[in-house]
C-alpha cells in the first residue's frame, strides 16, 4: 500500500506540472508566454541599443574632427541615419528656416536670444522623440516583473486551497497527503520568480542605458549650439 502511494506522488518538477490542476496549468501557460515575450524584448533591445551606441560613437568621432558648421552639415548628410544625425539635421533645418530676407541675399541670420531658446526646445523635442523610439517596450519589462509574482502568488494560493480541500474530502491529515498539493501550488511561485527576475534585471539595465543615451544626445545638442556660437550664428 505504501509503495502504491509513493508511486502516485510526483517526485519531479515535470510530474508536478503534468499533475497540476487546470487553473495552475493556465497560470503556468500565461507565465510561459510572458517569459517568452520578455526575452524577445530584451534580445531585440540589446541589438537595437548596440547598433545605436556604435553608430553614435562613430559619428561623434567624426563630429569632433569638424571645425566648421558646413563640415558638420556635410557629415550629417553622408553619415548613416542615427539619432545624432537626426538631431543635427533638425538643428540645421531650424537654422535654414531663420535666414534673413531683408537684403535678399539669403545669408545666415544671427539668432536672437529667443531664437536660441526656440532652437533649444526644438533639439529637446527631437531628443525626446529619439528617447521614446529607443524606449519602446521597455515598460513592458517592468510590467512583466510586477505582474508575474502576483500571478504566481494567485496560483499558489488557489493551489493551497485546493490541496487542503482535497485533504478535507479524503479525511487524511498526514504530511504525505498534504505535501504533493502544497508542492504543486508552490510551482507557480517558482515559475513566476523565474519570469520576474530576468524581466526586472532587463528593465533596469535598459532603462539605465536609455538614460545615458538621452544624456549624450542632450549634450550633443549643446555642442551643436556651441559650434553655432563659435561661428557667429548666435
Amino acid at each position: 500500500m505504501f509503495l502504491q502511494l509513493a508511486a502516485a506522488v510526483p517526485s519531479t518538477v515535470p510530474e508536478l506540472v503534468l499533475n497540476a490542476s487546470p487553473f495552475s496549468k493556465v497560470v503556468l501557460v500565461v507565465l510561459a508566454i510572458l517569459s517568452l515575450a520578455s526575452w524577445a524584448v530584451m534580445l531585440s533591445k540589446w541589438s537595437t541599443y548596440r547598433r545605436a551606441e556604435q553608430a553614435a560613437s562613430k559619428f561623434m568621432v567624426e563630429f569632433h574632427r569638424c571645425n566648421r558648421l558646413d563640415d558638420v552639415a556635410s557629415l550629417a548628410h553622408r553619415s548613416q541615419p542615427s539619432a545624432h544625425t537626426r538631431v543635427l539635421k533638425r538643428a540645421l533645418q531650424f537654422l535654414t528656416d531663420t535666414r534673413t530676407i531683408g537684403d535678399g541675399s539669403g545669408a545666415p541670420a544671427t539668432l536672437s536670444a529667443s531664437q536660441v531658446q526656440a532652437l533649444r526646445l526644438v533639439l529637446d523635442s527631437e531628443t525626446n522623440n529619439e528617447r521614446d523610439a529607443l524606449g519602446t517596450y521597455i515598460p513592458f519589462l517592468a510590467m512583466v516583473g510586477s505582474v508575474s509574482p502576483l500571478l504566481g502568488l494567485m496560483g499558489t494560493v488557489i493551489g493551497v486551497i485546493s490541496a487542503f480541500l482535497g485533504v478535507a474530502r479524503g479525511g487524511s491529515g498526514n504530511l504525505a497527503a498534504i505535501a504533493p498539493g502544497v508542492a504543486e501550488a508552490l510551482i507557480a511561485t517558482a515559475f513566476a520568480l523565474a519570469v520576474a527576475i530576468p524581466a526586472f534585471f532587463g528593465y533596469n539595465l535598459f532603462a539605465a542605458r536609455l538614460n545615458r543615451f538621452d544624456g549624450e544626445l542632450d549634450g550633443f545638442g549643446s555642442e551643436v549650439i556651441a559650434l553655432m556660437a563659435r561661428e557667429g550664428r548666435i
